[in-house]
């Protein structure tokens, strides 16, 4: 099948690595010329035969917005636009509706597998109706791991990135859980060997898990972790999980902690525990440790 993809970067450049290597034609777009095989958007259209199927891996936001609505302007009646991106699910009826002003066909898909997506395959949660989920299968059966899983038509448009979305959001759940664990085992004076501890758990145990196997990774490369900084960003699903769930009045608090915790790792000095020293020191008289006091 013939494909253009939007966006090169880690993901979107891997995508077109493996497709192409299933036997799929490819025509790939990127700003960064040393990436792209056209030279602009209208480039990358005049290239497919119609009717054609364009999957955009670019930013969420604005760059995606304009990325569909200059999309809507170059394809043609029975066309099909996927994005591919970590957009708000919210978005996508917008741009489903943008395309569909030109008779062209929206598909939303949340994709998951990172950087080892084009050895292992992707996790793909698609939105979208029937007939165009069906059209664009042999895309994402070459796209998805080998077997059973790995792939789900999760509902009409929107659902994809929601899927993903909740995804998002049990993976910072998941990660805070195994850091905190990490944490309180290095604090012990009983365990000597943390890393090993890790690596006993990836078989025999109820919390094995992929996550844990990267963990795994990441401590044999630097056993304490000195390398790296006590700092965590969000990328948007997190945030977007817990604004769900309070519109939902569905309760999500160890996802929403998590998110929290993200917070709290940006900050130097914790305005918070700044109040809670001062309190404590109010009403007990327990002693505050000055900026100038040894610590």
């Amino acid at each position: 099948m013939q494909l253009g993809i939007i966006g090169l970067g880690k993901m979107g450049g891997n995508m077109r690595t493996r497709l192409r290597a299933a036997g799929h034609d490819v025509v790939g777009y990127d700003t960064d010329p040393g990436l792209s095989d056209a030279a602009d958007l209208a480039d990358l259209v005049s290239r497919l035969a119609a009717p054609r199927a364009v999957w955009v891996m670019v930013p969420s936001g604005d760059p995606t917005r304009q990325t569909v609505a200059a999309l809507g302007d170059l394809l043609s009646e029975g066309d099909v636009v996927v994005d591919g991106g970590n957009s708000r699910f919210s978005d996508d009826a917008e741009h489903a509706a943008m395309l569909a002003a030109h008779g062209v066909g929206y598909v939303d898909v949340g994709v998951s597998g990172g950087v080892w997506g084009a050895e292992n395959g992707y996790a793909l949660m698609v939105g979208g109706e029937d007939a165009h989920v069906e059209r664009l299968m042999p895309i994402f059966d070459s796209l998805k791991p080998p077997g059973e899983y790995g792939f789900v038509h999760a509902g009409g448009v929107g659902a994809g990135h929601y899927a993903k979305m909740v995804h998002n959001g049990i993976e910072y759940g998941l990660m805070q859980a195994y850091a905190e664990g990490y944490e309180l085992l290095a604090a012990s004076e009983f365990v000597t060997d943390v890393p090993a501890v890790f690596k006993s758990w990836r078989e025999g145990t109820v919390v094995r898990s992929w996550l844990l196997d990267l963990l795994d990774r990441a401590l044999d490369e630097d056993p304490n972790l000195d390398r790296i900084a006590g700092y965590a960003p969000d990328s948007g699903e997190g945030r977007w999980t817990v604004e769900e769930s309070i519109r939902l009045a569905v309760p999500t608090p160890a996802i929403a902690a998590s998110l929290y915790a993200r917070f709290a790792s940006r900050q130097d000095d914790s305005p918070t525990m700044k109040a809670v020293a001062a309190l404590r020191n109010q009403f007990g008289g327990h002693a505050v440790k000055n900026r100038e006091t040894p610590a």
